[in-house]
């Protein structure tokens, strides 16, 4: 038996996509439904069906349908099979819930890309006007229980045969830009580089500058507590 809110007059909707900030994003509008006492919904939208999505991403639902559950969420809603650009769906479910505030992550998109094809965000506060945006931004902070890195900082990566290596000033030849995490007690640049590809949080190792493959590596991220809402 669900628990009834005090505050009715507010809803949080966090919107979340496959990889690792997922989590981070339901934490924090978990925070602020607790906060305000509010129901709390997770949605995210996928242009394939169900049955359609590969091992990963369905590892992904189901940890996130997890951490709803753990956290009282009133509904995990999975928009699967939607061919309607996403800021549309993400109107809809929020009309519908009556959300007031959304909680979302950084785009990816370069100013270029957002003057020339419209960034999801722009789009969303012209959809739904009178809605709050959080736009949570990539964690520049990483733990794992076996290693620990330094602050994040800005980094690229370039394409060199079959591998990429990193560098720290941008070039006409830089194909990725993110966070390298350097590994503590390393004079090489050993660690974590976390960037977005298409609309995908991805982390690949690095070591000794180099990237030998774009694989994403399974690690947990710890956010500190500065690391707030844009």
């Amino acid at each position: 038996m669900k628990i009834m809110k005090e505050r009715m007059d507010e809803g949080i909707l966090v919107c979340v996509y496959y990889g690792p900030n997922g989590e981070r994003l339901i934490q924090r509008g978990c925070k602020l439904a607790k906060m305000l006492d509010c129901p709390l919904y997770i949605l995210t939208v996928d242009p394939k069906r169900f049955d359609d999505l590969d091992a990963e991403k369905t590892n992904y639902i189901a940890r996130w349908k997890e951490i709803a559950e753990q956290h009282g969420a009133d509904a995990f809603i999975l928009k699967d099979d939607e061919k309607r650009p996403v800021h549309k769906v993400i109107a809809e479910v929020a009309r519908e819930k009556k959300v007031t505030q959304i909680v979302i992550g950084q785009t990816a998109q370069s100013l270029w890309e957002q003057i020339a094809k419209g960034s999801i965000i722009n789009s969303l506060l012209k959809e739904i006007p009178f809605v709050d945006l959080h736009i949570i931004s990539i964690a520049r902070y990483l733990k794992n229980p076996d290693r620990h890195y330094e602050k994040g900082i800005r980094a690229y990566l370039v394409k060199e045969d079959d591998h990429y290596r990193i560098i720290f000033n941008h070039t006409k030849d830089v194909e990725f830009e993110g966070i390298f995490f350097k590994e503590l007690g390393t004079d090489f640049n050993n660690g974590v580089f976390k960037f977005i590809s298409g609309t995908e949080t991805v982390q690949v190792q690095v070591n000794e500058d180099i990237v030998h493959s774009l694989t994403n590596v399974e690690m947990d991220t710890s956010v500190d507590d500065k690391d707030d809402f844009l």
